[in-house]
C-alpha cells in the first residue's frame, strides 16, 4: 500500500511516499481501508518534532480515519467488511492515518454517519472529540451559559460552536472580520474582531460587566494569562494548546476559576455522542480545502502559513474519488 512516511523530523519536506506492506488485523482488530483524513495542529507538531520521545522514526503519521472496513480480526463483534466506519487512532501508539489502510482496535471505532461524507467525516473524528470532551466533559457546559471560543473559524473552533449551541448555551468568539458571517452561520451570538479590539473588553462589555461562564482556548498566546478578566465568578478555561512558558494565573483565584487541559482521549462513546448531533442536524464540519494522499506536504505547508484562507479543516482524499463527493 501507499503510505507518506516521515523520515526526519523538520518541516513539510520530512515527509515522503512510500509502498509499504499492507497491515493485517489481529484480535480484536479492524483493517479498514481509509477513505480520508484530515489535517490537524497535532500533526505538524509531531512533523516538527515536538514529540520525539513518542513517535519512533520512520513513521506513519496522521489523526483521523473515514473508511470502510475491508477485514476483521478473530473475536471482533461489532462490525464486518463493508461496514462504513470513522474513528481517532491512538496517539503516539502504532501508525498513524497517512495511507491507504490502517489498523485499528475495534473499541475506538464508530459507525460513520450516513449524512456526511468520507472527507467531513475524517475532518470531525479528532476535533470533534476534542471539543466534546472539552466542553462537555471538562467545562460541564449548562443550558443557558456564556461561553467564549477562541479561533472559532479554526477546525476545533468552528466544531466547538456548533456543539455549545446545540448544548444550549450562549457562543462568543473570536476570529477575524473575514471570517465574521462563517461563524454566525454556525450558530455565533457574538463576533469579536480581535484584529481591532480587545476580546476582555468585548467580553465584558457584551456580558454588562459579568463575564463569561467558560473559554474554551484553541490558539494559546496570552489567552490563559487573561482569561480571569474575561470570567464570571466560578468560571472555567478549558485549554488545548500546550502552555510554551510559565503563565502567572494569579487573578484566577479571585473567581474561583478552574483551569482544565484537554489532550484527547480515544474512545467510541463520544463519537456515537458526535454521530446523534449530526444527524440531527446539528452538527457539521465544513471541509475549508481538500488534497490528495500525494500532497500532504502541501497540505502542511498551507495550514502552517501564516493567514493560510482556510476556514473549518483541510481534508485528505485518500481514495481519489472522495474529492469529488
Amino acid at each position: 500500500m501507499k503510505a507518506i512516511v516521515l523520515k526526519s523530523f523538520g518541516g513539510p519536506a520530512a515527509f515522503e511516499l512510500w509502498e509499504v506492506p499492507k497491515p493485517i488485523p489481529h484480535a480484536g482488530q479492524v483493517l479498514v481501508r481509509v477513505h480520508a483524513t484530515s489535517i490537524n495542529p497535532l500533526d505538524y507538531q509531531v512533523r516538527r518534532g515536538d514529540y520525539p520521545d513518542l513517535v519512533p522514526l520512520p513513521s506513519i503519521t496522521g489523526h483521523d480515519v473515514s473508511g470502510v472496513i475491508e477485514a476483521v480480526g478473530p473475536g471482533v463483534t461489532a462490525f464486518a467488511p463493508g461496514d462504513e466506519v470513522w474513528y481517532t487512532p491512538q496517539i503516539f501508539d502504532g501508525p498513524g492515518s497517512y495511507a491507504e489502510y490502517h489498523v485499528a482496535a475495534e473499541a475506538i471505532v464508530g459507525r460513520k454517519p450516513p449524512s456526511l461524507s468520507h472527507l467531513e467525516a475524517a475532518s470531525l473524528t479528532l476535533v470533534g472529540g476534542t471539543a466534546w470532551e472539552a466542553l462537555v466533559v471538562r467545562a460541564a457546559l449548562r443550558v443557558g451559559e456564556r461561553v467564549l471560543v477562541h479561533g472559532g473559524a479554526g477546525g476545533v473552533g468552528h466544531v466547538a460552536i456548533q456543539l455549545a449551541k446545540a448544548m444550549g448555551a450562549c457562543v462568543l468568539t473570536t476570529v477575524r472580520e473575514a471570517n465574521a458571517d462563517f461563524v454566525k452561520s454556525l450558530g455565533a451570538d457574538v463576533v469579536i474582531d480581535y484584529t481591532t479590539e480587545d476580546y476582555v473588553d468585548a467580553v465584558l462589555r457584551e456580558t454588562q460587566g459579568q463575564g463569561v461562564d467558560v473559554i474554551f482556548d484553541t490558539i494559546g498566546g496570552d489567552t490563559l494569562s487573561r482569561s480571569p478578566d474575561a470570567l464570571a465568578q466560578l468560571g472555567r478555561v478549558v485549554s488545548i494548546v500546550d502552555i510554551a512558558k510559565p503563565q502567572n494565573l494569579i487573578q484566577a483565584w479571585g473567581k474561583n476559576a478552574s483551569y482544565h487541559f484537554v489532550f484527547t482521549r480515544q474512545n467510541r462513546g463520544k463519537l456515537d455522542e458526535l454521530h446523534t448531533l449530526v444527524e440531527r442536524g446539528q452538527l457539521r464540519p465544513h471541509v475549508g480545502a481538500v488534497y490528495s494522499l500525494a500532497d500532504i506536504p502541501l497540505a502542511h505547508a498551507r495550514l502552517e502559513g501564516a493567514n493560510h484562507g482556510v476556514r473549518g479543516k483541510v481534508a485528505i482524499a485518500v481514495v481519489p474519488s472522495e474529492a469529488d463527493a
